[in-house]
Formats: structure tokens, C-alpha cells, sequence
């Protein structure tokens, strides 16, 4: 299959590249600049331009700024497009999250409709962000499923940058189902919701500053910075980054993924129970590492709502990584980045 792929530069995507190739699918993948296009083209001599290629697209939040990147010779059967910010780190949330995020989305679907009419099915990177109920904190008595939105309104999603960074998630994914509804393209949509996303670096990195989000937590207690006190968890799901793009690969795959939405988690874990992972397996990292008296980082005492991840494991036939195997992997990839 012909696949577009956009934002493969970053960390789910290029676990979604190595898979969409490992399954002997050809691969044009979007990037911001050309440097980024010859980093990812170094990790992957082996293809040649048949099996991946590049078209630079350097503002998402720009109309129209995939109508160039559909095009392709031969054309796309199918896009997965993972790229949207994720960071907290914004002066602006309408600008800086809201906008890339919902045109970014909408603005994929439009250009895929005008110019790609090969195209049967796309992909959309979406997050629990869209799923959860961010008002009911812990909620121990609710079992979250792709039932579930975010109620969060465009009032309280421009108060700050968390809230600005899950009303990105939930009105890009509903802008899509939409899309979905009202133009009737003849493709059709299937989300992903993952949680915290843990796991390996493949990508390319500078520094461990520019580290995604989710994994900064590992590299934080690796390096020492809760041995005194465990930070508070905070989302108390995850997933492993290599499942999660393995399941964007399968929804390309299978036609029963067709227009449904994916949660995609692994199950329960603690920040407490990263620190004993790594321990166990790197007792080089002991000093830097918290003890079992230190506070912090555990499940909160009232209990953490349930999760039903029944569609994930039944339509795309997942079985999901142990969170154990999961740490030990990214530690591993940390310490070739230079933690």
C-alpha cells in the first residue's frame, strides 16, 4: 500500500514509519524542513526512494498546506497523519495548540478529498486527552471507553496551557468525525486514543532536552530528580509507543477498524513503580534512584477509574507490551542518547 504519513520526525510516528516499511508498504512521509528529511533518510539506507520519500509541509496550521503532499506517483491508498503540537510550553494556546491541532486535522481531510481520490482510508492520531473528563479527577466509579469526550468548552480550553493542550486533542478529533458526517468523503476515519505513550527512541534527537513529553518523566528520575520526592503520576495509563504504532499500521490493514475510534492503553502504572523498574533491571542508577520511604509518585488512596480497552484487542488483535519490558527498552534507548 501507498501511504502518506505525516510529522515523521516525531517519536510516534518513526515507530509508525519502521512498521508501515516492515510490512512492505512505500512511504512518502511529511517533515518541516529538509534537514529533518535527510536525518530520517540516514536512519533508513536500506529504502530507497520507491519504498520512502519526503514532501515538506513546514506550518500545518496553514490552509491548505497538504494540498501539495497528497499528490503522489503512484497515488496514496491511505494516510496516517500523527502530527499536532504537544507541548506546555506556550504563550499562546489559540496559536500555539488550538489552531496547529483542529487545522492541522481539518485541513488534511480537505486537501485528501480535493486531490487524493485514491485514498480509502486515514489514520488520525488523536489522545485519552479527547477521552478524558478532566473535572472528575480520579473518578473511581466511572470505566472510561471510546464512549467517552472530554467536556471541556473553548472557554475553559484557553485558561491555560493543560487545558489548551486536551481541548487541541478533543475538537481536532471531533473537527474530523464531523468532517466525516457533513462531507461524506469516500474514505474513512479511524482514530487512535492513547494515553501517556512510554517507550524506546528511535527518532532522532539533538539532546535529551528535546525529549517527548511523556518519556521526560524516565529521563527525570534517571537523572536523579526524584530522589527526594516522587512527582504526583498524574495520568495513571499507558501505553507502549511501539504498540500504539503498530495499531495505526493494522487500521491501514484491516477493514473492521473502518470509522472507529481506538483506546489505546496497556493498563495501570505508577511513577513510584517507574523508579523500581529501572532499579531492578539498572542497579547502576541506585544513588540517583528513590527509595521505598520516599514519598510521592503512588496511586491515589480513594482508587483511579477504570479502563475498557476491549476494542483495541478485538479488532486489531493487539497483545500489549509489560509496562516492565517497556521501561527497561527506554531506559536503554535513553542511555545510547547520552542519559
Amino acid at each position: 500500500m501507498r501511504v502518506l504519513l505525516t510529522g515523521g520526525s516525531g517519536f510516534i510516528a518513526a515507530h509508525v514509519l519502521d512498521i508501515l516499511l516492515e510490512h512492505g508498504h512505500s512511504v512518502v512521509t511529511t517533515v518541516r524542513s529538509q534537514e529533518k528529511a535527510k536525518k530520517i533518510a540516514e536512519n533508513h539506507k536500506d529504502h530507497g526512494k520507491d519504498k520512502l520519500d519526503f514532501a515538506i509541509v513546514e506550518d500545518i496550521a496553514q490552509e491548505n498546506a497538504f494540498d501539495e503532499a497528497v499528490k503522489s506517483e503512484p497515488p496514496f491508498e491511505a494516510v496516517i497523519h500523527t502530527a499536532s503540537p504537544f507541548h506546555f510550553n506556550v504563550t499562546d494556546v489559540q496559536k500555539q495548540l488550538l489552531d496547529p491541532a483542529i487545522i492541522g486535522t481539518t485541513g488534511i481531510l480537505k486537501s485528501v478529498k480535493k486531490s487524493a481520490p485514491t485514498v480509502k482510508k486515514v489514520i488520525i492520531t488523536s489522545s485519552f486527552a479527547s477521552i478524558v473528563n478532566p473535572f472528575e479527577g480520579t473518578w473511581p466509579e466511572h470505566t472510561y471507553s471510546e464512549k467517552d469526550w472530554n467536556p471541556i468548552s473553548a472557554e475553559q480550553a484557553v485558561q491555560n496551557p493543560a487545558n489548551g493542550y486536551r481541548a487541541s486533542k478533543t475538537f481536532a478529533e471531533r473537527a474530523a468525525w464531523d468532517f466525516l458526517e457533513q462531507e461524506k468523503p469516500n474514505f474513512t476515519i479511524a482514530t487512535m486514543c492513547p494515553p501517556l505513550v512510554l517507550g524506546p527512541i528511535v527518532h532522532y534527537l539533538n539532546s535529551l532536552d528535546a525529549l517527548n513529553t511523556s518519556n521526560q518523566r524516565i529521563r527525570d528520575i534517571m537523572q536523579g530528580k526524584a530522589k527526594e520526592e516522587i512527582p504526583e503520576t498524574g495520568t495513571f495509563i499507558w501505553v507502549d509507543v511501539r504498540d500504539l504504532a503498530l495499531c495505526h499500521v493494522l487500521a491501514i490493514e484491516k477493514e473492521e477498524a473502518a470509522n472507529k475510534r481506538f483506546f489505546i492503553t496497556a493498563g495501570y502504572f505508577s511513577n513510584k513503580e517507574i523508579a523500581q523498574v529501572i532499579e531492578k533491571h539498572y542497579p547502576q542508577y541506585k544513588d540517583q534512584l528513590p527509595t521505598s520511604s520516599t514519598p510521592g509518585g503512588d496511586y491515589p488512596k480513594g482508587g483511579v477509574y477504570k479502563i475498557d480497552n476491549e476494542r483495541v484487542q478485538k479488532v486489531l488483535g493487539i497483545k500489549f507490551r509489560s509496562f516492565d519490558e517497556s521501561i527497561k527498552d527506554t531506559v536503554k534507548s535513553l542511555q545510547a542518547v547520552g542519559a
